[in-house]
């Protein structure tokens, strides 16, 4: 199922067909949280290099399919994105929520983040907000 629908997403963003464009994207339809690069280039479990991987993620980005989340170890993940996002024009508003316990970093797609309003003169071009704690799973 993952397959057929990264390769309508691939598709539908007018982005060529690969082999590696497809099995990163269905890692990211079955992942339910963020993914690191380094997450990616593991589970893939072919040998992409990592300027393929690099690559993808970029035109995913561009395109967009996925949006970043910096971290609090100025790593960065990658998450899908919903459908109203396009390419350079990402609204993923949402709230970010990384767990201190097993290091799942997780969209929280019901959780805005509040408006920020700026001094004048001041021009917000991205907002984004990472909260920390103990995840769902790992309360328990």
């Amino acid at each position: 199922m993952s397959e057929k629908k990264a390769e309508e997403l691939l598709k539908k963003n007018q982005l060529s067909i690969t082999g590696g464009r497809r099995k990163i994207l269905e890692l990211f339809l079955q992942h339910d949280g963020a993914l690191s690069h380094g997450d990616i280039e593991k589970k893939a479990g072919e040998k992409f290099d990592r300027v393929t991987v690099y690559r993808t993620l970029q035109a995913f980005l561009e395109k967009g399919l996925i949006h970043s989340i910096p971290t609090s170890d100025n790593s960065i993940r990658y998450a899908l994105c919903k459908d109203e996002c396009s390419g350079g024009q990402h609204r993923d508003d949402h709230v970010h929520f990384i767990c201190n316990t097993c290091g799942n970093t997780i969209c929280l797609e019901d959780v805005t983040v509040p408006a920020i309003k700026l001094p004048r003169g001041y021009v917000t071009e991205q907002v984004e907000m990472l909260v920390s704690g103990v995840c769902k799973s790992c309360n328990r």
